[in-house]
């Protein structure tokens, strides 16, 4: 029987997807396996009919340089007594090629242990992705999508600044980041935003809603002495995620609940919600300042890649092909700034629970130091007596007291 590989992809869309899937395929084609693609991620690999899709070099040709992903993706994750062999067998499988975060990951390890001790020995190989660039790999090589996820939100984010500067308003934009906040810092720091916030600046304090509205009027202030009326402030999402529902549910926005009574976020704009309480924060002062919240999120997770992220997909589709002809299972395929091929191993960067800890910004980096202590604008103790003239405790808005990092 032909021998066969399968991509899938798990999560949510990037770019570059269809030129790791393409490359992928392209390469495998050439050594005569038959390439098969399966829609719907995991939740098709065990159905009783899975969506499969045979991808030939016309097809893969075709989507090489598309966004978005010509595999439909999902966030299914299946359990231990869903795996069966039928797929792998009837198909002759030798390699299972995954695309997606930690998660996706995982399962590729869980599906192809259960695999082995069924008799049935195939190799799986991740390809890691994700805009949001937090995971674990080696210093200075990015996640596929966040350069070109980044190159997008900079327009976007240029354009906002554009109108601030004509209209004389504020916009307070909220970017994607679970955990880490490289992509509102790398947008941030691109368009020269008088604030960003991500969560690696509360390094020395807790977050909390009071400390990231008191950053933003920090900066309000600051441009109001120097006499501009006008700015932006960029939040990354993950600030989120060190949040309780308590304190979320407390902002009296309106929510919606799941069925465990978590607030549902993604139902709602991050931005809206920071917008709200600056608006209700500024009126406390008595400051007759407008803004206007700007939700940077799903507009760039399917954009058409960059040149940077064609190359580097193009690179991991194809060390993929170069880590299974080297009898390489259960990783990572990663490129480094040379393009050199290298394998890294979930069991080299996960905790003792299985768990991938989230690559973050080194807040202590000179690239971080060099952009918060020149690129922004926030009040400091030199600015107290100026900024009576706006609040009557201006301390409250000194930028380093509110991170405790005097």
């Amino acid at each position: 029987m032909e021998k066969s590989i399968i991509i899938l992809c798990g999560g949510g869309p990037a770019p570059g997807i269809n030129t790791v899937i393409s490359s992928v395929a392209k390469v495998f084609l050439k050594d005569g396996y038959r390439v098969i693609g399966l829609h719907g991620g995991y939740k098709s690999l065990f159905a009783d009919k899975p969506l499969m899709v045979e991808l030939n070099f016309e097809i893969s040709d075709k989507i090489m340089n598309l966004g978005g992903s010509f595999l439909k993706m999902s966030r299914y994750k299946p359990k231990d007594s869903e795996f069966k062999t039928d797929f792998f067998k009837e198909n002759n499988v030798k390699l299972l090629v995954t695309i997606g975060g930690d998660d996706t990951a995982s399962t590729a390890n869980r599906i192809s242990k259960y695999l082995a001790e069924h008799n049935v020995k195939i190799q799986n190989i991740h390809v890691p992705k994700t805009i949001d660039n937090d995971l674990p790999l080696a210093e200075g090589t990015p996640t596929f999508g966040y350069q070109t996820a980044k190159h997008e939100g900079v327009k976007i984010a240029a354009t906002i600044y554009e109108d601030a500067r004509t209209s004389g308003n504020w916009f307070i934009v909220s970017a994607m980041g679970r955990e880490a906040g490289h992509l509102a810092f790398g947008i941030g720091a691109s368009t020269h935003y008088p604030m960003i916030i991500i969560p690696e600046m509360f390094n020395k304090t807790k977050i909390a809603f009071d400390k990231i509205i008191n950053l933003i009027i920090s900066s309000i202030l600051k441009r109001k002495i120097l006499g501009i009326d006008y700015g932006a402030a960029i939040i990354s999402e993950g600030v989120f995620h060190f949040l309780t529902n308590d304190e979320i549910k407390a902002t009296n926005i309106n929510f919606t609940y799941d069925e465990h009574g978590h607030p549902e976020l993604g139902n709602i704009s991050k931005a809206h919600i920071f917008n709200m309480l600056v608006q209700q924060k500024l009126k406390e002062l008595g400051l007759n300042i407008k803004s206007r919240p700007v939700e940077m999120g799903y507009e760039l997770r399917c954009c058409k890649p960059v040149a940077f992220d064609l190359m580097y997909c193009t690179l991991l589709g194809i060390g993929v092909k170069k880590l299974f002809d080297q009898g390489i299972t259960a990783c990572m395929v990663t490129s480094d700034p040379k393009g050199d091929i290298s394998p890294l191993f979930l069991k080299d960067v996960a905790d003792e629970h299985g768990k991938v800890k989230p690559r973050l910004i080194d807040i202590n980096s000179q690239k971080a130091n060099l952009i918060f202590k020149n690129n922004l604008h926030y009040i400091t103790k030199a600015d107290y007596e100026a900024a009576k003239k706006y609040v009557v405790n201006p301390e409250e808005y000194d930028f380093n007291k509110i991170l405790n990092w005097e």
